[in-house]
């Protein structure tokens, strides 16, 4: 996938760089991340918001799986929030992670915050892609755009790895008649 460029400084960004950015008059501009958060800092007149860039870690899951993880820090004004995700090529696919923080608070004690988060939740294993089942009574992931459905019906990402409605559909089958409960919380939030 192409890179964009940003409309302010001009740098050519991979697209998982690039915050579309909307004004009250209803222009839009794509920026890259680095400028996003200096407009933001400049417009709310928070001088001391440093722009950190955090280098990819890469951690391993249960199953000793490789994943790599990079970040992006957005300052939101008043708080920050600091995203972990995986690539396939330039877009963010697979395993997801983010918190929230206040506009003061250090980054680096944030993300140590975030790797614990990510470290909680690379230790689970909530299906068995082998066998298509669920391993226990509970799956958590994250809700994605399933292209191939023209977003008629979701595509979930669990264990960092894409599931289909209609197969996790059908891995639910083999608990026909127990009761569930479908919790949605922001991303920022553990499960």
């Amino acid at each position: 996938m192409a890179h964009e460029r940003c409309e302010q400084c001009g740098s050519q960004t991979p697209p998982w760089d690039i915050i579309h950015c909307g004004s009250g008059d209803g222009h839009h501009e794509l920026l890259c991340t680095v400028c996003f958060n200096a407009r933001i800092a400049e417009s709310t007149g928070f001088a001391d918001f440093e722009n950190v860039r955090l280098d990819p870690i890469r951690m391993i899951d249960c199953q000793g799986e490789s994943h790599q993880f990079h970040f992006q820090l957005r300052f939101l004004g008043d708080r920050i929030a600091l995203d972990a995700f995986e690539l396939r090529g330039e877009i963010r696919a697979g395993y997801r992670f983010q918190l929230i923080g206040e506009a003061e608070d250090d980054v680096f004690v944030l993300l140590g915050r975030l790797v614990e988060k990510m470290r909680r939740a690379l230790s689970v294993r909530h299906i068995d892609f082998r066998e298509r089942r669920i391993i226990d009574s509970t799956v958590r992931g994250h809700i994605e755009w399933d292209a191939s459905h023209a977003g008629r019906l979701p595509l979930v990402v669990v264990d960092g790895k894409e599931v289909s409605w209609d197969d996790l559909g059908q891995m639910l089958m083999s608990m026909e008649g127990w009761q569930f409960r479908l919790d949605i919380a922001d991303p920022s939030e553990e499960l």
